[in-house]
């Protein structure tokens, strides 16, 4: 395509860290948008990065659906300790409203009102690194993202 002149620009799907090194050079240079990357530059994504190779291996490498379960599981425990011990209900309910966490993606929360996720949405360039292997490298963002119908 880019032979032709056309320039591809997608969503992160194209490019899921998931199988990303089988795509290889045929996604090379290909900017997407998306709301996490294998290779998001934070502490919170080293160690998430390195406990889901610690339990399964390197081979494959934590895609958006891995970091989405992960989130879910964080907030949920996030809002069990904010609601307070035996809570239930509309007290859990209650707890998950503006509940921020740090995920490995960036800072999350979950809107007051809507009840939706507010995220960070990444810029990325497909690249190879040095060792080999190709990532989705961000090099822009919009911050605090909302679903624009909420």
């Amino acid at each position: 395509m880019a032979e032709a002149g056309v320039r591809l620009i997608a969503t992160g799907e194209a490019t899921d860290d998931s199988y990303l090194d089988a795509t290889g050079a045929l996604a090379a240079g290909l900017v997407t948008s998306h709301h996490y990357s294998y290779a998001h530059d934070s502490a919170a994504n080293r160690k998430f990065v390195q406990g889901f190779e610690t339990a399964y291996g390197s081979r494959f490498r934590p895609g958006y659906f891995a970091v989405a379960a992960h989130d879910a599981l964080a907030a949920i425990d996030a809002a069990f300790v904010r609601a307070g011990a035996g809570a239930g209900g509309e007290r859990l309910i209650e707890a998950f409203k503006g509940l921020k966490i740090d995920s490995p993606r960036g800072p999350i929360e979950i809107d007051a009102t809507t009840r939706d996720i507010v995220q960070t949405v990444y810029i990325r360039r497909t690249e190879q690194q040095r060792d080999g292997r190709w990532v989705n490298v961000e090099f822009d963002r919009f911050e605090r993202v909302r679903d624009p119908n909420g």
